[in-house]
């Protein structure tokens, strides 16, 4: 039999309770359109490159609220809608800098 991965295992443990709302919560901090969202307003996929701390901050949150897993912040950090803000080319590093980051 092969083993399951840490996640299946604690599924198999527990009610396993995932974070809530990363838009909601980026939404609660006084964040710049010039330089959190470097001009690019509405895409908070690049606050993982600009603004780590406060992407680490919600998850920290999330966990001392006592969520076993977290979410990354990329719901558009594809190309299409990441083309949208002229960083299509920076897709892998969003994606990759905010899996780090949860």
């Amino acid at each position: 039999m092969v083993d399951k991965p840490d996640f299946l295992r604690l599924c198999d443990d527990k009610v396993v309770i995932f974070d809530g709302a990363m838009g909601t919560q980026i939404q609660s901090y006084d964040l710049s359109v010039e330089d959190d969202y470097r001009n690019a307003e509405g895409c908070t996929e690049i606050l993982v490159l600009t603004r780590p701390d406060v992407i680490r901050e919600i998850h920290s949150r999330y966990f001392d609220a006592g969520a076993d897993v977290v979410e990354t912040d990329t719901f558009g950090a594809n190309h299409l809608v990441l083309g949208e803000y002229d960083l299509a080319d920076r897709t892998y590093e969003i994606n990759e800098t905010a899996a780090r980051l949860a």
